[in-house]
C-alpha cells in the first residue's frame, strides 16, 4: 500500500512521486487512511492529486495541498500546436481538418493529439477535413451553414434535402442536433455582440457568416 511504500527512500532520483488521478473518487475511508501520511509526509515523497471535481475533496485534504488550476488551451493555440506537430511529423493537414480536430478536442491538448494520431493512421500522410468529420461522425460546417440558410429563407424543401444528405452520410441525428444548437448559439452571440467576440472569433469560419 501507499502508506507502507512511502517509508522507503527512492532507489534512484531525489523523490518518490505518487500521482493519484481522479482523486475525488476515493472513499472517505481511503482519505482518512491517507490523511496521516499527508500530515507528516517523508521528505523524499511528493503527492500529486489530479481531479476534475475538486469540490468533492474533503476540506482536511484540500487544506494540506497546494492547489494548481489548469485551464483548457485556447482554440488558436491548439490549432497552432497541431500545425506545428503535423509539420514535424511531415503530415499534410488542411485547415478544415485542423479546425475540426481542435473543435472536437474542446480545449484538451491530449484529445487533440489522440485524434490527430488516429486519423493519421487511417488517412496516411494527407489529412482533409472530410476525414476528420467522417471519423468523428461530426456534421460538416458547410452543411450546417446551408441548413441555417435554408431555414432562414423558409425553404423547407431545401432544408429537408440537406437533412437527407446528412443522414445519407451516416451522421448521427443526435449529433446533428447538438451541432445545430451550438451553431445557432454562435450565430446568436455574433448577432448580439459582433464578430469581435474573442471566443467566437476563435471558431474560424464562423465569423465569416454575414
Amino acid at each position: 500500500t501507499i502508506r507502507e511504500n512511502v517509508k522507503f527512500a527512492p532507489s534512484y532520483g531525489r523523490y518518490k512521486v505518487y500521482i493519484i488521478d481522479e482523486v475525488h473518487m476515493l472513499t472517505t475511508e481511503a482519505f482518512n487512511a491517507l490523511l496521516k501520511t499527508l500530515e507528516e509526509p517523508p521528505e523524499h515523497v511528493k503527492f500529486v492529486f489530479a481531479t476534475t471535481d475538486p469540490n468533492k475533496l474533503p476540506a482536511t485534504i484540500i487544506s494540506r495541498c497546494q492547489r494548481f488550476d489548469f485551464k483548457r488551451i485556447s482554440f488558436k493555440e491548439l490549432c497552432e500546436s497541431l500545425e506545428a506537430i503535423a509539420g514535424k511529423e511531415k503530415i499534410k493537414v488542411d485547415q478544415d481538418a485542423i479546425y475540426a480536430i481542435a473543435k472536437a478536442a474542446s480545449g484538451s491538448f491530449r484529445d487533440a493529439l489522440s485524434i490527430l494520431d488516429q486519423i493519421a493512421a487511417l488517412s496516411g500522410q494527407a489529412i482533409k477535413g472530410d476525414d476528420v468529420y467522417h471519423m468523428l461522425e461530426l456534421v460538416e460546417m458547410d452543411l450546417l451553414f446551408s441548413m441555417v440558410d435554408a431555414l432562414g429563407a423558409g425553404d423547407c424543401t431545401q432544408a429537408l434535402q440537406i437533412f437527407d444528405s446528412i443522414v445519407d452520410k451516416g451522421k448521427d441525428v443526435k449529433q446533428l442536433n447538438k451541432d445545430l444548437i451550438e451553431h445557432f448559439r454562435h450565430l446568436m452571440i455574433i448577432k448580439l455582440a459582433g464578430s469581435s467576440v474573442a471566443k467566437i472569433k476563435e471558431m474560424g469560419r464562423l465569423v465569416d457568416y454575414p
